[in-house]
């Protein structure tokens, strides 16, 4: 067989690449595709933001609104007296002294504790707790959680003292759990955006002696130089709003 016959038995094999018109097409997809992933994590965040917002505004209208109620403070109310007074059983109380005592040397976590069968058996949130003195798990029912499942307290303490705050506060600590950035978005839209000033902080640092310990503190990469540092992504913050 001479070369032409050759030439004809073999097959012509052709690669043809993409065009600009595909590589286009294929970009703005995947630019459509980063946009709504990036957008929907934005609306993720800005839902738990709102969801903190709303948990401290929810907790401070029920434990003011308990107070104008009945004259006495929740959880600190005797509990034989509440129990009178709201129509229920009643199984956690206090001393009755006008403010919610949180002493580390006793059962700091009695009349906390206490707070939220309080004002949940009055109506005023929604949940069934014990009133139980020990200190609260995520499983024992005795607090609220937060949106990342860890134990919300609120009580009194000399923790955050400084010149322009009295020894003692009324604090409700948010919980653990919460993302750097998400504790920066939500200190922005309830006070200064800064973790250690204003009357939403950052809790104090892992093993820094906090009144309700590790409950009440947080991870220490959450801040660095006086500002929330959200380049750590660290995942375990604590915000608390001082009364």
């Amino acid at each position: 067989m001479g070369s032409a016959g050759r030439r004809k038995g073999l097959a012509v094999v052709r690669e043809r690449g993409f065009s600009l018109v595909e590589i286009a097409i294929t970009l703005v997809v995947i630019g459509l595709l980063l946009g709504g992933i990036l957008k929907g994590q934005e609306m993720i965040n800005s839902a738990k933001v709102r969801n903190l917002a709303d948990l401290s505004s929810g907790v401070s209208a029920a434990y003011f609104g308990f107070i104008d109620r009945f004259r006495r403070v929740p959880g600190d109310w005797d509990a034989r007296q509440a129990a009178q007074a709201i129509g229920v059983a009643i199984s956690g109380g206090g001393n009755d002294n006008g403010r919610i005592d949180n002493d580390p040397t006793s059962q700091p976590f009695a009349e906390p504790n206490a707070l939220w069968e309080h004002v949940a058996k009055a109506g005023f949130i929604e949940g069934a707790y014990t009133g139980d003195r020990g200190v609260p798990t995520t499983t024992s029912n005795q607090t609220p959680l937060n949106a990342f499942n860890n134990i919300v307290v609120m009580g009194r303490t000399a923790d955050y003292i400084s010149a322009n705050f009295a020894s003692t506060r009324l604090t409700l600590v948010l919980g653990r759990g919460v993302p750097v950035d998400i504790a920066q978005e939500l200190d922005i839209k309830l006070d200064d955006g800064m973790p250690g000033t204003g009357v939403m902080r950052l809790a104090l640092d892992i093993s820094a002696g906090a009144v309700f310990g590790e409950i009440g503190e947080s991870d220490a990469g959450c801040h660095a130089g006086g500002a929330y540092d959200v380049s750590t992504d660290v995942q375990d913050c604590n915000p608390v709003y001082l009364y």
